[in-house]
């Protein structure tokens, strides 16, 4: 199975942390949702804390594109870049899974 994934990452402060934290639970939830997401998930860095990780999986590059264009992400993006610590790092990756054994 073909698949787009999306690895970024953003860091917080320790006066933004709780509320980028909350939002971005928030966007995950929401981003489920939408038609081609097969996962959308945030993650705390086990090795800085203050490093928010998203993880996600989409069916194709056009449901990630429409994903971009929800005003809601929009919104998101704007409201994260603005309290985080500096700007986030995000990849983009054209996949196939690989069945093992």
């Amino acid at each position: 199975m073909s698949m787009v994934i999306v690895v970024g990452s953003v860091i917080t402060t320790p006066d933004t942390h709780d509320e980028m934290l909350g939002m971005s639970l928030e966007h995950c939830a929401r981003s489920r949702a939408e038609p081609g997401c097969i996962a959308h998930n945030v993650h705390v860095d086990c090795e800085n804390p203050a490093k928010l990780v998203f993880v996600e999986y989409w069916a194709d590059i056009a449901a990630l594109k429409t994903h971009f264009g929800v005003p809601e992400s929009q919104a998101f993006a704007s409201a994260l870049t603005t309290l985080a610590a500096g700007p986030p790092d995000m990849k983009v990756f054209a996949a196939d899974e690989v069945k093992m054994g």
